[in-house]
């Protein structure tokens, strides 16, 4: 274990809740959140990291920072005696756990208590009883909450809950008692599905979470999930904050979050708020903690205790900027066991706010997490924490952020608020479209889209309404938007700027250099050490220069080849015209462009197409392995576009795969390549050099908390090219298998592995 400091322990500070040392258990952007709360009430804070974070920004805004161990969670931010050992080391007299990681493991509350270290959370007791969904179930609906009707206790066997189901009624869920995150949760319409759901959920809860036990519950059919903010102290005083909308869910992630719902009465609004303070009475809960309700669609006047999160949530600061309190700050008065000094009727909320998730994924992909460095970030000139207002963005990010597999994709929360939910949405959308983040995937663009539905801005929400738009609303990485045509002026603007962009960097191959990305040949006026034969301009006497050539390709996958033709300064770039149906030889359409860098800020240029001039933000990302293409990051008007930029010898070998896709139109022809479809760890990889049939398992990639195996697309011999332990790229070859063909060797299906982090 080693740390750092920047001032000493035994400084006291001039305010707070009590605490001189607080130690905060987690990374990214709730870290961040938490260090400043903590700086704002002069409270030196302490932060942990692994050595995948070792210059993470919660590193380095932290007072002092200790290592926990290596990269995998289990190693690390999971490691309950390192976590308490770093508190006991840098004298913390609290941990605060964030959200995720060890947040609700009754562990970490007792190692803390027998350090004599205060747990900024709940006792053990509350969670334990609101970890098994079974007693809380029984604890709650004794004190009269709303329950949805189910059956299920411990030791039932499958016999029992067949017998127990009819009472129920179909459609009914099947869920683990131990479980989270919608892992182990089957539908089941009709009774002849039931046993074999049943036999798949002990599977899943049994290998997830070591208890195997099930309950069944009535199916309530499109509900909204809403959830209500609860505070208590040791003294008695238990109050809720108003509730939170969070129906805007993919694969029971919550997605967008607002406060307050643009469903509830004030009469509902009270009614809700009763029953989540009742559920907190229910077993004397101190602390912080959110009580989650399904409301039925057909029945706006119902709602079910779903279960209680007794942690601080990620949408936690929309319940801030609608009543102007600080939960992180209520949190550790109450753990320094000061009462709250807020009475229910002090409560006022104001205004609305809504929050966005932006994660690190690739929505093109099926929302698989993505990873990469940071070349370029821009707030947009948001600041973050409780204090922010109309507009907020909490980071773990900035610039050199390396986004790795072995974390939750999270990287940052937008949000806005105003005196109307319409004008909330639009502010939201404002400052999604000005946050830059070059160098990695995000889902920027999908939010953006999710914001414009016509269901979304009218209110109309349920837990399946994203699902339902997935096919229609489009990602983040196709150089067409969903209003464009390929020649669209948008993009004829985005392709230019990268092309031109290339020409500035002179990124070309050169003989006997490789591919020839790194290959810096001056700022594209000029040759390197001022040789003008390597200015790469096109220049050539007694005629005009030649045209460059360059072929960007989306991450759609689409091709668009663009060329240029003059000096930097003033330069004709022909680019796809709408009618392009080719990428070689195709219509073209001219426009008059230059590119300047604009001093301002990272990664900022202005570019000026047939006399506009705009602002666009632009980083080149070099190739990580040989055979690799450079990419071209582009943020233009708020959209962000990544196209690879192929160099001579990769577009000769993505010509000669074209024709073998060409020639293998027939049943049964593969591709011999096989790549790693997400970044991740490899876990398992086959013998180099040995025999393979269609279908073996060559190599498993793990990346966020999954399995994915890649296997063999044909008989043959496999060259095997990653070993267990290297981290592969998206896209990497991980192995050829000879012979041949063509196609493409596709991933089986993921198999579930336990969670390390939600983000719930």
């Amino acid at each position: 274990m080693t740390s750092r400091t920047l001032h000493d322990a035994t400084a006291r500070p001039t305010g707070g809740p009590g605490f001189r040392t607080v130690l905060v258990a987690n990374r990214g952007e709730i870290a961040c959140r938490v260090i400043g709360t903590l700086r704002h009430l002069g409270v030196r804070s302490v932060a942990v990291f692994s050595d995948a974070d070792a210059d993470a920004r919660h590193v380095r805004e932290a007072d002092v920072a200790v290592r926990l161990g290596p990269a995998p969670a289990a190693q690390s931010y999971l490691d309950v005696d390192a976590v308490v050992a770093a508190a006991v080391a840098t004298g913390a007299e609290a941990v605060h756990p964030g959200y995720g990681f060890l947040s609700e493991n009754p562990a970490l509350a007792r190692a803390c208590a027998r350090a004599g270290i205060a747990f900024v959370g709940p006792g053990v007791d509350a969670l334990e009883a609101m970890a098994d969904k079974l007693a809380a179930k029984s604890i709650v609906g004794a004190r009269g909450v709303p329950v949805v009707p189910g059956a299920g206790e411990p030791g039932m066997s499958d016999d029992d809950l067949l017998a127990a189901a009819g009472a129920v009624g179909f459609p009914l869920l099947v869920k683990p008692s131990a479980g989270g995150g919608g892992k182990g949760m089957v539908v089941v319409r009709a009774e002849a599905d039931l046993p074999g759901a049943l036999a798949s959920a002990r599977r899943v809860a049994a290998s997830s979470f070591g208890d195997d036990t099930l309950l069944l519950e009535r199916l309530v059919e499109a509900p909204r999930h809403i959830e209500v903010q609860v505070l208590a102290d040791t003294h008695g005083t238990v109050v809720h904050l108003g509730e939170r909308e969070c129906s805007l869910q993919r694969r029971h992630q919550k997605v967008v979050e607002e406060a307050p719902s643009p469903l509830l009465t004030p009469a509902q609004r009270a009614r809700m708020g009763e029953a989540a303070c009742e559920v907190a009475r229910s077993v004397g809960y101190v602390g912080a903690g959110t009580v989650e309700f399904l409301v039925p669609a057909a029945s706006p006047d119902e709602f079910f205790f779903i279960e209680m999160n007794t942690r601080l949530q990620v949408e936690h600061p929309v319940t801030e900027m609608v009543t102007g309190l600080d939960l992180v700050a209520l949190q550790l008065r109450v753990a320094a066991g000061e009462p709250l000094g807020l009475a229910q009727d002090d409560v006022v909320l104001r205004g609305h706010a809504v929050e966005a998730r932006l994660y690190a994924e690739s929505p093109e992909r099926g929302f698989l997490p993505a990873t990469g460095s940071v070349l370029v970030y821009d707030d947009g000139g948001a600041p973050s924490g409780p204090g922010a207002s109309p507009l907020r963005l909490d980071s773990g990010i900035c610039a050199g952020t390396v986004v790795g597999g072995h974390y939750d994709p999270m990287l940052a929360k937008a949000v806005a608020w105003a005196e109307t939910r319409d004008e909330a949405v639009e502010r939201l959308d404002g400052l999604l479209a000005r946050t830059v983040v070059l160098g990695v995937e995000t889902n920027t663009a999908f939010l953006r889209s999710l914001l414009a539905d016509d269901d979304v801005r009218a209110g109309r929400l349920d837990t399946g309404l994203i699902d339902r738009l997935v096919g229609s609303v489009p990602g983040s990485g196709s150089v067409t938007g969903p209003d464009e045509g390929p020649g669209g002026a948008d993009v004829r603007r985005s392709l230019a700027a990268a092309a031109l962009f290339l020409a500035e960097h002179a990124v070309v191959a050169r003989p006997g250099g490789g591919t020839g990305h790194n290959r810096m040949l001056g700022e594209g006026t000029g040759g390197r050490d001022g040789d003008p034969w390597r200015v790469g301009d096109g220049w050539r006497l007694n005629g005009d220069a030649a045209a460059r050539r360059v072929l960007l390709i989306d991450a759609g996958g689409g091709a668009h080849e663009v060329r240029v033709s003059g000096v930097v300064g003033d330069t004709v770039v022909h680019v796809p015209a709408p009618d392009d149906g080719a990428w070689p030889g195709s219509t073209t359409h001219a426009v008059r462009a230059s590119l300047a860098r604009d001093p301002g800020a990272d990664g900022a240029w202005w570019l000026t197409v047939d006399g506009v001039r705009e602002r666009v933000r632009l980083a080149l990302d070099a190739p990580a392995g040989d055979g690799e293409p450079a990419t071209v990051w582009v943020w233009h008007d708020g959209r962000t576009v990544a196209l690879a930029a192929p160099d001579r010898e990769q577009r000769a070998a993505r010509a000669r795969a074209d024709r073998r896709r060409a020639r293998g139109d027939a049943p049964g022809a593969t591709d011999p390549e096989v790549r790693a479809a997400m970044p991740g760890t490899v876990v398992s990889a086959a013998a180099d050099g040995e025999p393979v049939t269609t279908g073996d398992v060559l190599v498993t990639v793990e990346a966020m908390k999954m399995e994915h195996p890649l296997l063999a697309p044909h008989d043959g011999v496999a060259d095997v090219r990653v070993r267990p332990g290297d981290l592969v790229r998206r896209d990497q070859v991980v192995a050829v298998v000879h012979p041949h063909d063509s196609g493409a060797a596709q991933p089986a299906a993921p198999v579930p592995q336990p969670d390390t982090q939600g983000a719930s």
